[in-house]
C-alpha cells in the first residue's frame, strides 16, 4: 500500500529533557522520523521540551514547540494547527504515556486526529503488566510466575505464595524507574512502595526472579500488512538482573544455539503479529535458561527504543526512518534499503563483524549514590565499538569510555587480593568487566568467576584470551624483541599502542606506533553495508581493523 494521502500533517511527540534512563537516543529517533516524513511531503509539527537536542533544531521540522509535554500543551497545539495524525512512537515511554493520557481526556476525539504507528489498545497490551501477562498466557508463551498488585497488601500476599527472590516491575515507566529486586524479606515493603509510587497508574508486577538466566533483545519492524523483519538480535553480557541500558551488550548474539535462536525469532514474530494495530519499530526481550534453553517473555515495547538507535548504527538499517514511513501507510516491500539503494527494506541485515555497546557512568559526580547495578538504569550514556571479533570490539569500547582506559587492562590495577576480588565480583558494578580481567590475571578460575557473576563462560574465555596475549607480550622485556606477528595479533585483538607499551619495559606508545608502521601493521577499513558485501553499497559507513587484507572501496 502506498502513502496514505489523507495524512497531510503529523505531530511528533518527543521524549522531554535528558535524564538518566531517557536521553538523546530518543531524539535520534525523533529527528530521523521527522526527516523521513518530510521526504514524503508531509508537514511535521514537533513538541519536545528539550532545547539541547538536534530534534528541536528549526531545520528538523516545519514547526517546533519547546513546550512542556502535557495534555494542555497538546490541546493548544492542535487548536493552533491543522493536524491530521499524531506519531507517539518516537519519544520513548514519555510519548506513549502522554498519548494515553490525551486519549483518556478525549483530546484526540475533540480535534478529530488519529494516532498512527500504534493505537491505545496496543499500548495497553504491551505496557500494562497485567494485560501483557494475560496476553502471553493466551498465546502459550511462557512467562515467569507473577501477579499484578495495586497495593502493598496484594504484593505481600503474592510474595508469601512464591517466596524470595522477587522482581518488582512498575507499569508504564521507562529506564526501569521504580523497579528493583527483593532478595531478602525485609526488602519487600520498601521495594513495593517505590514501585507503586513510580507507576503512573499505581500498579506493579510482582514476579518470581530468574536471576542468572541470559537476556536477549530483538529489534523488529512490522508493517500494516503483517510483514515482520528482525533487524538485530542483541545479547546481554550480564545475566538477568541488570537493566539492558546498564549492561554491556553484544550483537549479533554470541551464545545462542540455532534451536534457541529460531524459537526466539518465531516467538517474537508471533508477538508482533498479535499485538494489534501497530506499524513501526518494536523491541522484544527474552530470558533464557542457560541449562535447559527454556525461554520466557520479559516485555515488548510498541515503539522505537534506546536499543533501536544502537541497532540502527550497528546494522546500518535506519529503523526510525523506516518505522515512520510504515506509520503513514507504506509496506516494507515497497521501501528501498537506504544503503544499497537497490534492494528491498524487507530483509534482515547481515553482520560480518561484532558490535559491543558499553554504558558510561558518572557515579563520581553523585556522591553517596549506590553504584550497584540493577533494574533501574543508572548510566548517563554509552559507547559503541565495532571489531572483527568480540575481544577487539570489547577493547575498543573500553578505550572510548573517556575514563583514561587504554584497553581492558588499564584501569583495573587496584591491587586487590584474590579473596577481595571474589567478594567484589558478587556485586554487579560499573567496572566489573575490568575486575574480571584482573581476577583472571590473579589466577582465579573461569569456573569460579562464572559462579560469582553468572556471566556466560564464552565471554569469560574471550577475556581469558586477552589475558593470555597480554602475558605473552609481557614476556618480552624490550620492544625490539617483540615479534612482529605477536604485535599484529595484539592489534587485531584490539590492544592500543599505549596498552602494548604498558606491557613492555621502557617503551612509549609512539615507539610502538613507529615499529608497527614500519612493519606495515596499519589500519584497514571495512564496510557496514547491511548485507555483508552481497550487494553493492551506495552509502555504507566504515570501521577500522588490522586485518591483512582491506575491503575494496
Amino acid at each position: 500500500m502506498p502513502l496514505d494521502t489523507s495524512i497531510k500533517s503529523v505531530l511528533i511527540i518527543g521524549s522531554g529533557p535528558i535524564v538518566i534512563g531517557q536521553a538523546c537516543e530518543f531524539d535520534y529517533s525523533g529527528s530521523q522520523a521527522a526527516r523521513s516524513l518530510r521526504e514524503e511531503g508531509i508537514k511535521v509539527i514537533l513538541i519536545n521540551s528539550n532545547p539541547a537536542t538536534i530534534m528541536t533544531d528549526p531545520i528538523v521540522a516545519d514547526k517546533v514547540y519547546l513546550w512542556p509535554l502535557t495534555p494542555e500543551s497538546i490541546d493548544k497545539i492542535l487548536e493552533e494547527n491543522d493536524i491530521d495524525a499524531v506519531l507517539p512512537t518516537m519519544g520513548g515511554q514519555t510519548a506513549l504515556n502522554l498519548a494515553k493520557e490525551c486519549e483518556e481526556l478525549a483530546i484526540w476525539e475533540k480535534h478529530n486526529v488519529r494516532l498512527i504507528g500504534v493505537d491505545i489498545k496496543a499500548i495497553d497490551k504491551a505496557e500494562d503488566r497485567d494485560l501483557f501477562r494475560n496476553w502471553m498466557l493466551e498465546m502459550n508463551i511462557p512467562v515467569a510466575p507473577a501477579r499484578v498488585a495495586n497495593s502493598m497488601l496484594e504484593g505481600k500476599e503474592f510474595a508469601q505464595e512464591v517466596g524470595i527472590p522477587l522482581v518488582i516491575r512498575p507499569s508504564f515507566t521507562l529506564g526501569g524507574s521504580g523497579g528493583g529486586f527483593v532478595k531478602h524479606k525485609d526488602e519487600l515493603e520498601a521495594a513495593l512502595e517505590a514501585g507503586l509510587k513510580a507507576s503512573p497508574i499505581h500498579e506493579v508486577l510482582v514476579e518470581k526472579a530468574v536471576l542468572g538466566w541470559k537476556e536477549f533483545e530483538l529489534e523488529l519492524l512490522r508493517d500494516a500488512n503483517d510483514n515482520v523483519v528482525i533487524i538485530c538480535t542483541v545479547e546481554n553480557f550480564d545475566p538477568m538482573g541488570i537493566h539492558t541500558g546498564d549492561s554491556i551488550t553484544v550483537a549479533p548474539a554470541m551464545t545462542l544455539s540455532d534451536t534457541a535462536f529460531q524459537l526466539m525469532r518465531n516467538t517474537a514474530i508471533d508477538m508482533m503479529r498479535n499485538l494489534g494495530n501497530f506499524a513501526g519499530g518494536c523491541n522484544v526481550q527474552f530470558a533464557l535458561n542457560p541449562e535447559t534453553e527454556e525461554i520466557i517473555a520479559i516485555e515488548i515495547n510498541p515503539r522505537v527504543s534506546r536499543s533501536s538507535a544502537l541497532a540502527s548504527k550497528a546494522t546500518g538499517y535506519p529503523i526510525a526512518k523506516i518505522a515512520a514511513k510504515l506509520a503513514v501507510g507504506y509496506f516494507l516491500d515497497e521501501l528501498k534499503n537506504q544503503i544499497t539503494e537497490t534492494t528491498s527494506a524487507y530483509f534482515e541485515p547481515a553482520l560480518d563483524y561484532v558490535i559491543v555497546k558499553m554504558p558510561r557512568w558518572n557515579f563520581d559526580k553523585f556522591k553517596g549514590a549506590d553504584d550497584t547495578l540493577g533494574l533501574q538504569m543508572k548510566s548517563v550514556g554509552e559507547v559503541m565499538a565495532i571489531g572483527r571479533t568480540f575481544p577487539e570490539a570489547l577493547q575498543k569500547a573500553c578505550q572510548s569510555l573517556e575514563n583514561n582506559a587504554t584497553g581492558l587492562s588499564s584501569i583495573s590495577r587496584s591491587k586487590m587480593r584474590p579473596e577481595e576480588l571474589m567478594e567484589y565480583l558478587k556485586r554487579p558494578t560499573w567496572d566489573r568487566v575490568f575486575r574480571i580481567k584482573e581476577a583472571l590475571d590473579a589466577g582465579i578460575s573461569i569456573k569460579t568467576i562464572r559462579e560469582l557473576t553468572l556471566i556466560d563462560r564464552w565471554f569469560l574465555y574471550q577475556i581469558q584470551d586477552i589475558v593470555n596475549l597480554e602475558r605473552k607480550i609481557q614476556s618480552y622485556q624490550h620492544l625490539d624483541k617483540l615479534p612482529l606477528e605477536l604485535l599484529r595479533e595484539a592489534k587485531q585483538m584490539g590492544f592500543s599502542d599505549e596498552q602494548i607499551a604498558d606491557s613492555v619495559k621502557d617503551c612509549t606508545a609512539e615507539e610502538v606506533y613507529e615499529k608497527r608502521k614500519a612493519a606495515g601493521i596499519t589500519r584497514v577499513f571495512k564496510m557496514v553495508d547491511t548485507c555483508s558485501a552481497e550487494f553493492e553499497a551506495k552509502t555504507p559507513y566504515f570501521y577500522s581493523s588490522f586485518e591483512t587484507l582491506a575491503t575494496n572501496v
